[in-house]
């Protein structure tokens, strides 16, 4: 929504962390495609010189296409590799799927097509190993079997070695080059993936540390809340009981304690009111972080996009309206995406939510947005909507550098917001 460029953070933010993942993940995912076109590449060059010599111009054509059916086959399961990571081992699909899917099938097959066009098992054995390597296996099985299958490949190296190189006769350089990239291509793409499932790992215990701290939190004020109303609790039933018992001899002295009773409650009242300021809640990118990830456990495809300054943003403001239109999300639209999106506009703050209708949505019904739009509008804010055939949005604005208390919205409307 903006194209100007955001304040940079003091610190990495947490949208920038998960951008670094990201992009560590598809470096990783490149360099595995990359080595495998090698390793392809190089032994293209032993089917085409050998070939030629015997007039065999079908197998290289062979060799071409199982090539190709090994890259698509090393793509899409990559691509199902990173997205399994993203859930746990009991939202993945069963073992034998992972294995008889069509990709990895296709990958077989493109090994036994390249095996063939090679006249080599060395080379057959070592794709065969990479595309099983390439399926997400359970812990420790996947190194076990790239051991024992390095080890077949060095006993198939030294049995194969005398071979290609009186095949390549002129061109001794190349035999090193073949067997090196044979024995390697299972071993690298499997550190490559463990240094992947390390780096979700670590993403993974990232986002438990946000939430865990945003939790402490919530506990601290928890413990602060109830030292502070149990202690005023305390005092006033203490004074409500000695009302009662002088309320007939001496009825002004009752009076008198209830109303030092009276106090109390508004004592009780003003503390909890700043206690309440001096907690801001969970940091705004954390925030919208929960709601996706609240989103996403419902079955709804997220887009996130947050600001890497989005910390700066008044919390205690646009907190409330994210949970709302999280829970709004949640209850009444009823589809099957949504996004989510935080970000500044030169001396303004922008969150945009939207999502898709769907059979049973209840868009544009409700007193919620009302609500929303008073408490935006208190600190110089607004509130605009859009209702597409396919698609409704909100989208809040609010100066920058807010950090006024204002009443919460479900206190306004006397529940959650309805759109």
């Amino acid at each position: 929504m903006n194209d100007r460029e955001p304040r940079p953070s003091p610190a990495p933010s947490r949208t920038a962390l998960a951008r670094d993942v990201v992009a560590t993940s598809w470096y990783i995912a490149v360099s595995i495609v990359f080595f495998t076109v090698t390793a392809l590449g190089i032994w293209g060059l032993w089917a085409f010189i050998v070939h030629t010599r015997l007039e065999r111009p079908a197998l290289i054509a062979v060799y071409a296409v199982g090539a190709l059916a090994v890259l698509v086959s090393t793509v899409l399961l990559l691509i199902r590799y990173r997205a399994d990571g993203d859930v746990g081992e009991a939202d993945r699909p069963p073992r034998i799927r992972r294995f008889l899917s069509w990709p990895v099938l296709v990958g077989v097959a493109g090994a036994l097509m390249l095996g063939a066009a090679t006249l080599s098992a060395l080379f057959t054995a070592s794709v065969l190993a990479t595309v099983l390597c390439l399926v997400r296996w359970g812990p420790g099985i996947r190194w076990r079997g790239v051991v024992l299958v390095e080890v077949a490949l060095v006993v198939l190296w030294f049995a194969e070695r005398t071979r290609i190189e009186s095949a390549l006769a002129g061109v001794e350089s190349m035999t090193f080059a073949l067997l090196v990239f044979a024995v390697a291509l299972p071993g690298s793409i499997a550190l490559s993936l463990w240094s992947w499932d390390v780096v979700l790992e670590l993403d993974r215990a990232r986002a438990t540390e946000s939430r865990l701290a945003a939790t402490q939190e919530r506990l601290r004020l928890a413990g602060e809340l109830h030292d502070l109303q149990g202690h005023h609790l305390q005092v006033i039933a203490l004074q409500l009981e000695l009302a009662e018992r002088m309320l007939e001899r001496d009825p002004r002295a009752a009076g008198e304690q209830i109303r030092l009773a009276r106090a109390s409650v508004d004592a009780a009242r003003t503390g909890t009111r700043e206690l309440a300021g001096r907690f801001r809640g969970v940091p705004l990118p954390d925030e919208l972080a929960n709601a996706a990830d609240l989103l996403r456990a419902a079955g709804l495809t997220v887009r996130l996009d947050v600001a890497p300054d989005a910390a700066l943003a008044p919390a205690d403001i646009l907190g409330p309206v994210i949970r709302e239109c999280t829970t709004n999300v949640l209850k009444h639209g009823g589809g099957a995406w949504a996004e989510l999106r935080l970000d500044r506009d030169g001396a303004f703050w922008r969150v945009a939510f939207a999502n898709d209708r769907g059979a049973a949505s209840a868009l544009g019904s409700g007193a919620g947005l009302a609500g929303i739009s008073h408490r935006v509008g208190v600190v110089g804010g607004d509130l605009r909507t859009r209702l597409d055939d396919d698609r409704f949005a909100v989208v809040v604005t609010v100066p920058a550098g807010t950090a006024a208390s204002v009443p919460s919205s479900r206190d306004e409307t006397g529940g959650g917001m309805t759109r």
